[in-house]
Protein backbone atom coordinates (compact mmCIF):
# COMPACT_ATOMS: atom_id res chain seq x y z
CA UNK A 1 0.00 0.00 0.00
CA UNK A 2 1.39 3.24 -1.26
CA UNK A 3 0.66 6.19 1.26
CA UNK A 4 1.01 9.31 0.54
CA UNK A 5 2.98 12.14 2.44
CA UNK A 6 2.58 15.60 2.20
CA UNK A 7 2.03 19.32 3.54
CA UNK A 8 -1.51 20.74 3.69
CA UNK A 9 -2.01 23.95 1.57
CA UNK A 10 -4.35 26.51 2.81
CA UNK A 11 -7.71 26.65 1.66
CA UNK A 12 -9.24 29.18 -0.09
CA UNK A 13 -11.51 30.90 3.22
CA UNK A 14 -7.95 31.42 4.73
CA UNK A 15 -5.60 34.09 4.55
CA UNK A 16 -3.23 33.49 6.84
CA UNK A 17 -0.78 30.45 6.55
CA UNK A 18 -2.29 28.84 9.66
CA UNK A 19 -2.45 24.82 10.23
CA UNK A 20 0.03 24.90 6.94
CA UNK A 21 2.90 24.15 8.88
CA UNK A 22 2.26 20.07 10.20
CA UNK A 23 2.51 17.13 7.59
CA UNK A 24 -0.06 14.51 6.83
CA UNK A 25 -0.05 10.70 6.24
CA UNK A 26 -3.05 9.84 4.01
CA UNK A 27 -3.91 6.91 3.20
CA UNK A 28 -5.37 5.75 -0.54
CA UNK A 29 -8.69 4.38 -1.58
CA UNK A 30 -8.70 0.85 -1.65
CA UNK A 31 -12.54 -0.07 -3.19
CA UNK A 32 -14.00 2.33 -5.62
CA UNK A 33 -16.97 4.14 -4.29
CA UNK A 34 -20.43 3.87 -4.98
CA UNK A 35 -23.95 5.77 -5.06
CA UNK A 36 -26.82 5.16 -2.90
CA UNK A 37 -29.63 4.37 -5.08
CA UNK A 38 -32.41 5.98 -3.03
CA UNK A 39 -30.23 9.38 -1.58
CA UNK A 40 -27.93 9.46 -4.22
CA UNK A 41 -24.82 9.84 -1.27
CA UNK A 42 -21.55 8.39 -2.08
CA UNK A 43 -20.04 5.19 0.14
CA UNK A 44 -17.56 2.98 0.73
CA UNK A 45 -16.70 0.29 2.86
CA UNK A 46 -13.09 1.21 2.63
CA UNK A 47 -12.98 2.71 6.20
CA UNK A 48 -9.26 3.50 6.24
CA UNK A 49 -9.23 5.75 3.48
CA UNK A 50 -10.87 7.93 5.96
CA UNK A 51 -7.66 8.19 8.15
CA UNK A 52 -5.34 11.19 7.97
CA UNK A 53 -2.45 11.25 10.48
CA UNK A 54 -0.63 14.46 11.32
CA UNK A 55 2.88 15.37 12.43
CA UNK A 56 5.16 17.82 13.21
CA UNK A 57 7.52 17.23 10.44
CA UNK A 58 8.35 14.77 7.22
CA UNK A 59 10.96 13.45 8.85
CA UNK A 60 8.07 11.88 12.25
CA UNK A 61 5.41 10.64 9.03
CA UNK A 62 8.50 9.28 7.34
CA UNK A 63 9.43 7.20 10.89
CA UNK A 64 6.22 6.08 11.09
CA UNK A 65 5.63 4.82 7.65
CA UNK A 66 8.97 2.63 7.81
CA UNK A 67 7.79 0.97 11.18
CA UNK A 68 4.55 0.30 9.84
CA UNK A 69 6.09 -0.89 7.03
CA UNK A 70 4.05 0.80 4.77
CA UNK A 71 5.31 2.00 1.60
CA UNK A 72 5.34 5.98 1.08
CA UNK A 73 5.80 8.83 -1.40
CA UNK A 74 6.70 12.52 -0.56
CA UNK A 75 5.39 15.49 -2.32
CA UNK A 76 7.62 18.10 -1.18
CA UNK A 77 5.27 21.70 -1.09
CA UNK A 78 5.80 24.28 -3.68
CA UNK A 79 6.19 27.17 -1.64
CA UNK A 80 4.74 30.77 -2.59
CA UNK A 81 5.98 33.92 -1.93
CA UNK A 82 5.13 36.13 0.45
CA UNK A 83 2.52 39.06 -0.30
CA UNK A 84 3.25 42.18 1.75
CA UNK A 85 2.96 45.68 0.93
CA UNK A 86 5.64 47.78 1.93
CA UNK A 87 3.37 50.08 4.16
CA UNK A 88 0.89 47.74 4.62
CA UNK A 89 -2.89 48.76 4.92
CA UNK A 90 -2.56 51.20 6.97
CA UNK A 91 -1.21 53.32 3.81
CA UNK A 92 -4.99 53.75 2.98
CA UNK A 93 -5.44 56.24 5.36
CA UNK A 94 -1.69 58.11 5.70
CA UNK A 95 -2.02 61.72 6.18
CA UNK A 96 1.28 62.42 3.85
CA UNK A 97 -0.82 60.67 0.38
CA UNK A 98 -0.04 62.27 -2.67
CA UNK A 99 -3.22 62.09 -4.10
CA UNK A 100 -6.38 62.29 -1.87
CA UNK A 101 -8.31 59.21 -1.25
CA UNK A 102 -11.60 58.70 -2.10
CA UNK A 103 -14.14 56.13 -2.80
Amino acid sequence: MLVRIYQPARNAMQSGMSKTTGWVLEFPHADAREVDPLMGWTSSNDTQSQVRLRFDSCKHAEDYAREHGLEYVVQQPQKRGLNIRPRGYGENFATDRRVPWTH
